[in-house]
């Protein structure tokens, strides 16, 4: 986050010179970017006896007896954990709990300003699964959900599947779903602004962790005409033999015409590039896609298709980064889908919540669609309340809401 000292001289139209950017970045960050605060006075004696002893013995008893009454008397109605294991830490890659501190600020910091959940950061000194696992779910008592964060494939789909079944509150792995749901959210508006449904799309993934995976089932569960999914030995298709047990799942449900070979060979006549991966993708294999194509190039800081490059070619662009139009931002999703489920104490998140945060994403600008302009801004107010409400509507409809 960039911001400006009162004696700087620098103007708003002048770029700032990594030095100085550094400085600011420092000294944002210094002694971290959140606080725990209280919620009532404590004046004097009676204040200090009505919130803590003898006064709230009263209410432990009163939710040992009833132990749903934790939702209305602490924090948990309200409050996430914001979990990692500084294993794949934005583009930084494994760099370890403590460094991965900052980043987990940061969202916690987003958690409350966009959707006004409360957050606490976790990272955790283990990269074994089941010791993740076994101490998360021994915290859940004390959160309403768990966001999973900055977890490296595949272990994140073992966690975050493996907690789920240990515990009654929503997992959220927002690399992976929140990703998946704002990315659905911008296919959706640029097939309506092209006159064109989800069916009508070949979609081509380049890249087969955590959001790749993700954005490939997303995809299939709301009704893509087709999807393929690269990764690194190229399209993923079941006569493969050197496939997880994840990407063998995703062969399995999708690539439904079959296609083997590369990347480039994929591109070919198809109406959608998601770029989740990195790398670079030639001009000369962007050339072969359909007329009218969309390019989502979505790493960061280099997109694996140059929007230069890609207005060339494609109708819509998007890309991951916030200094170009239409980015593919999960702020977009994650504040306002936990906003939701915590207000009817969902049990978890399912895929129809999901599709559901994407849909309402989508119509909030069904009216304002133009091809640099597609997805929401994150500072757009509507976003989060329009999120939580169908999240919440999709819970009860789902069965897993429990108020």
């Amino acid at each position: 986050m960039e911001t400006q000292s009162a004696t700087s001289t620098q103007t708003s139209t002048q770029t700032p010179t990594p030095r100085r950017l550094a400085e600011h970045v420092f000294a944002l960050h210094h002694g971290g970017k959140m606080a725990i605060t209280p919620t009532v006075p404590l004046r004097g004696p009676e204040d200090l006896s009505l919130a803590y002893t003898p006064g709230v013995a009263e209410v432990c008893t009163a939710i040992a007896g009833q132990p749903d009454l934790v939702h209305d008397y602490t924090w948990v109605s309200h409050t996430v954990a914001v979990v990692t294991d500084g294993t794949a830490v934005l583009g930084l890659g494994d760099i370890g709990p403590q460094a991965s501190l900052p980043v987990m600020e940061g969202k916690a910091v987003l958690f409350k300003q966009f959707g006004d959940v409360d957050a606490v950061p976790i990272a955790l000194a283990t990269t074994d699964v089941d010791e993740i696992v076994q101490t998360v779910a021994r915290l859940a008592p004390s959160f309403g959900g768990i966001n999973l964060e900055d977890i490296s494939a595949p272990r994140c789909f073992e966690i975050e599947r493996k907690l789920q079944d240990r515990v009654d509150i929503p997992v959220f792995h927002d690399d992976q779903h929140g990703t998946a749901v704002v990315t659905l959210a911008a296919l959706r508006n640029a097939a309506r602004l092209t006159g064109r449904t989800l069916d009508d799309l070949r979609a081509v993934i380049s890249g087969a962790g955590a959001a790749g995976v993700a954005i490939a089932k997303i995809l299939v569960e709301a009704g893509i005409g087709d999807v393929v999914v690269t990764d690194r030995a190229g399209v993923l298709h079941s006569g493969r033999t050197d496939l997880t047990d994840v990407k063998r799942d995703i062969a399995v449900n999708t690539n439904r015409a079959g296609r083997t070979g590369a990347l480039e060979e994929a591109l070919a006549g198809a109406d959608v590039f998601i770029g989740v991966s990195g790398g670079t993708v030639p001009e000369a294999a962007v050339a072969t896609m359909a007329p009218g194509a969309f390019v989502f190039a979505m790493a960061n800081p280099t997109p694996e298709i140059h929007p230069e490059v890609a207005h060339k070619y494609a109708s819509v662009v998007a890309t991951g980064r916030s200094d170009y139009p239409n980015q593919i931002n999960n702020v977009l999703a994650f504040p306002g889908i936990f906003a939701g489920a915590l207000r009817v104490r969902a049990s978890r998140i399912t895929p129809g919540m999901k599709i559901a945060a994407a849909d309402a994403l989508a119509s909030l600008i069904a009216e304002e669609l133009r091809p640099d302009h597609i997805i929401p801004s994150p500072f757009d107010p509507r976003v989060a309340p329009a999120v939580a409400n169908a999240v919440a509507e999709a819970a009860r409809r789902d069965g897993v809401a429990r108020v």
